[in-house]
């Protein structure tokens, strides 16, 4: 039997189409099993497609499945907002005093929705960094291309794990031409989403504080074009060493976007947010 579903694709950390990072969203989605929904996100072979579900848990205004090509994921970020935006546009959720609570396999998410409906943050799950040890760092620094020590590498869990490093600079960052191969292999053997780094830009050039990339072979993503879940590893990293002030970062350039991540620190808690953009909207037949 064929089934048609609504389908929206969004572009998530921009407020112009085709320069942030789109989600594809299948709305009303309770009847697909798993294997569905991952072939599915193997054919939109965007980095995530996302079904939007009724919830099960009280308090909440819809339930989240999170797919990349490859793999589900209990939590990812540009989707979450994409996924938010999609089902505020087709009235399948409503905020309330400019909230809405997505379930996902991390658990609930609050997302802030700003007036207008266009700009949307979400709070980041709970977390847990652990220091990568000396040897596996070498050996994604060399997978990286990075001259001289490695970083100090951390491998933070907010429902993805990316291992996640600051570099010298923004110009670093976007210097780098890893080896996907390699960054694969790593990934697959240590079980993490990908890698991270992020740098500062001192030359004011992209309007942003930092630069942001993000590396996911092995997770079916060789490059994310903007990345929410990183973005907020880089946020956890970033107030560990001391940084509680709201920042810009700039990420997509190494890839002809030019996606802006806003994040805020709020007592203990930290939003990732940014503008999202509706690029396509229909249907999809399912069969």
């Amino acid at each position: 039997m064929t089934v048609t579903l609504p389908f929206m694709q969004v572009d998530v950390f921009t407020d112009r189409p085709f320069l942030g990072n789109p989600v594809a969203v299948i709305l009303d989605a309770d009847g697909l099993d798993t294997g569905t929904m991952q072939r599915i996100a193997r054919w939109t072979n965007l980095s995530e497609t996302t079904f939007v579900l009724r919830p099960d848990a009280a308090g909440t205004d819809y339930a989240l499945r999170i797919f990349t090509p490859d793999r589900e994921l209990p939590f990812a970020g540009h989707p979450t907002l994409g996924s938010a935006r999609a089902a505020i546009a087709a009235g399948r959720a409503t905020p309330r005093d400019g909230r809405l609570v997505q379930q996902c396999a991390a658990g609930l998410v609050p997302i802030r929705v700003e007036p207008g409906g266009t700009r949307l943050s979400f709070e980041v799950p709970p977390s847990r960094t652990t220091p990568l040890g000396a040897d596996d760092a070498a050996a994604i620094a060399r997978a990286l291309g990075l001259p001289g020590a490695a970083p100090r590498f951390e491998a933070i869990d907010v429902g993805p794990v990316w291992i996640t490093a600051a570099l010298a600079d923004a110009a670093a960052v976007l210097a780098l031409r890893p080896d996907m191969a390699a960054l694969d292999a790593i990934g697959r053997r240590l079980g993490v989403t990908g890698v991270t780094v992020h740098g500062p830009d001192r030359s004011g050039a992209s309007g942003a504080d930092i630069a942001v990339r993000s590396f996911a072979p092995a997770a079916g993503v060789p490059e994310d074009p903007v990345c929410g879940s990183g973005n907020a590893c880089v946020a956890i990293q970033r107030r560990a060493a001391g940084a509680r002030d709201a920042y810009v970062a700039a990420q997509g350039e190494a890839l002809g976007r030019a996606g802006r991540i806003a994040v805020r620190y709020r007592g203990e808690a930290i939003e990732v947010g940014g503008e999202t953009v509706v690029c396509v909207e229909g249907t999809l037949r399912v069969a």
